[in-house]
């Protein structure tokens, strides 16, 4: 795909795209000239006042911008749908489901979808497809108060890369350890004078060992930050390294009801929505900006939001599976260890007692000899609670997934393939953090022209791989679930609400409207003029809410694996130390007081302008005014 590399035709500053007068100014269009209070023969540039523009007036030269442009409608698609499809939908949403009530589940996540995730990813597309804008620039052309909001989204973007990029070092790591002949986490290793098996990988599994041992080299404390690992340095590397190779040209190379009851249901579909879609993130005001001004954006959104939810269900059928055949194996194992120790007590013949027969023969021998079973200490198996054993995250992908591979003919081919799937999800989701972090920098041109695109990817590259180092030591994986848990969370509920805030009462939601019919050609229908005047910030308004109250109620906790621990290897739930729980405060605050910040600023700024009689504040323009005089080539 061709992209020009042509400089800006016009200030971002401006919220708006200056006009050259080209002969005499047509009939009905009012010269303004009200930056920083210098005249348009200083400045020589004029915009257009909508309001006395009619909409139906044709461009009189139209002309290129010099924006990079998709190559088509499907590679567009693609990239929102990559963006928004992440692991998330592999080992969040099944995991949601299972301890939700299963189907009962669904019932709030539809809600969730209908009233909050499309609307904010309809305005979040149609937004950046008007303003041909990445985040900051678009929300700073709607109004100067609103900067924040971009700002905000942009730096959420740079800490979620940070350690997004980790998760996919640890498949990484997987990856290249799936060639071996055996799967090195489908045996545990010789203990220390080779005479035994590792004390830890026996107390616990082998897939656990490899995990938490041999990839992680996990501290039993968060406050023990432990050396860097050499291997996961040298896999964070490579992973930046195809980062840096996809994004170095931008987008030219990249029944049980009663549980409706709990609030916590709703909240966590609410949420699983919100997050699934990646809003709020910026990327997808990105992408979008990147559209010709006449492209149907609603069609887009619904599009992009019945594809994600679809693969989260389509991803379910193997994920639920495998935890059923992970249940199954986990209660055949605990009963054949139990079966082992009864014979070896009682001398019995081999094979006297089965799984069949196991209930009759535990039945018979508590009454005979109670004592003797006490003193075996036999675990309690019971296939339920197995089944109702949950898991999510990098427990789901890097220990159930990978112990249910071991068992299955031919493991080596599958552990390459899922492996392959879950790096491939994870990178097409980096694209769009990458993308709405890249575009804000090149748009606010506070770094010199002169610097090729290459070198800035680069840069960025370099940078965020130098401080994601700190993910690669021994306490890493306590600090990537912290980042996930505040900067990844609260912070896209706050800037979500002051969008939809900021498009229906600053930018008014008529003028948005108008624009929406210029764009797709047809007027909005009155679900999303009642999803973003109301339902939509008062959904947001109360899962805000939720969410805090959760917070307070419960001290932030993690659980740490210690092989110390007396109930090894169950992990022991510790409190986070006073600094560690500031450092999560500064995470979920730091990109949400950009928000009143910018605004108190720009309020400060206008006040001090004010003064002088020149100063004529800013007004703000529809998207029919930013694309009048700029189209692309029809393809």
């Amino acid at each position: 795909m061709a992209r020009s590399f042509a400089p800006p035709p016009f200030p971002e500053s401006f919220g708006h795209p200056p006009i050259k007068p080209a002969g005499e100014t047509p009939a009905g269009v009012e010269a303004s000239f009200h930056v920083q209070g210098k005249g348009l023969e200083s400045q020589g540039y004029f915009t257009q006042m909508s309001k006395d523009l009619p909409i139906d007036v044709p461009p009189e030269a139209p002309k290129e911008d010099g924006r990079p442009k998709w190559d088509n409608k499907f590679q567009y698609i693609l990239s929102c749908i990559g963006f928004a499809v992440g692991l998330g939908n592999v080992w969040r949403f099944p995991y949601l489901c299972q301890i939700h009530g299963g189907g009962a589940f669904l019932i709030p996540y539809f809600i969730a979808l209908i009233f909050e995730g499309i609307p904010l990813l309809h305005l979040e597309l149609a937004l950046g497809q008007c303003l041909r804008k990445g985040s900051i620039s678009a929300w700073r052309a709607i109004s100067p108060y609103l900067g924040g909001v971009g700002v905000g989204s942009w730096m959420v973007s740079v800490l979620v890369s940070l350690y997004y990029n980790t998760v996919l070092t640890w498949v990484m790591w997987y990856f290249v350890n799936s060639f071996q002949d055996p799967l090195p986490w489908s045996v545990c290793p010789l203990n220390e004078n080779r005479t035994g098996l590792n004390e830890e990988c026996y107390e616990s599994t082998a897939v656990n060992y490899f995990w938490y041992r041999k990839t992680l080299n996990i501290t039993p404390d968060i406050a023990e930050s432990g050396t860097l690992q050499w291997w996961l340095v040298l896999c964070l590397a490579a992973c930046w390294a195809i980062v840096y190779l996809c994004t170095i040209r931008g987008i030219e190379t990249t029944g049980k009801l009663n549980v409706l009851k709990n609030p916590r249901v709703w909240l966590d579909a609410a949420t699983q929505i919100f997050f699934s879609l990646s809003l709020a993130f910026g990327g997808l005001i990105a992408f979008s900006s990147y559209n010709p001004p006449k492209n149907d954006c609603e069609k887009d959104a619904v599009t992009v939001a019945i594809v994600n939810s679809l693969t989260s269900l389509y991803a379910s059928i193997p994920v639920f599976s495998v935890l059923g055949f992970k249940a199954t194996t986990g209660y055949w194992d605990c009963l054949d260890r139990n079966i082992i120790s009864i014979i070896n007590e009682f001398d019995l013949p081999e094979q006297s007692i089965m799984r069949q027969n196991y209930t009759d023969w535990i039945t018979f021998l508590n009454s005979s000899y109670p004592e003797k079973i006490a003193g075996l200490r036999l675990k309690s198996c019971d296939l339920q609670e197995f089944l109702d054993q949950s898991v999510s995250g990098s427990g789901l992908a890097f220990i159930v997934f990978t112990q249910a591979i071991i068992l299955m003919p031919g493991s080596q081919a599958w552990a390459i393939l899922f492996f392959i799937m879950l790096f491939s999800l994870g990178l097409s989701s980096m694209f769009g953090n990458i993308e709405g972090v890249f575009t804000p920098l090149l748009e606010l041109q506070i770094i010199s022209k002169s610097i090729p695109k290459e070198l800035l990817s680069g840069i960025i590259c370099l940078v965020s791989f130098l401080i994601a180092l700190c993910f690669t030591l021994s306490s890493g994986s306590y600090w990537i679930d912290i980042f996930d848990r505040y900067a990844g969370s609260l912070p896209l509920l706050v800037i979500a609400f002051f969008e939809v805030i900021g498009v229906v009462y600053v930018y008014k939601i008529k003028r948005f409207s108008e624009d929406v019919k210029w764009m797709t050609g047809r007027k909005l229908n009155l679900y999303w003029q009642i999803t973003w005047r109301f339902i939509s910030p008062l959904l947001l308004v109360i899962v805000f809410v939720a969410f805090v109250t959760l917070q307070i109620q419960k001290p932030p906790t993690y659980t740490a694996w210690n092989p110390k621990h007396e109930d090894f290897p169950v992990k022991e739930e510790k409190a986070y130390p006073p600094w560690v729980q500031a450092i999560c405060v500064l995470l979920a605050v730091l990109p949400c007081i950009f928000v009143p910040l910018v605004a108190l600023f720009q309020l400060v700024k206008r006040m001090w302008r004010s003064k002088d009689p020149s100063f004529l504040p800013p007004e703000v323009f529809s998207c029919q005014e930013v694309n009048r005089n700029f189209s692309h080539p029809k393809k």
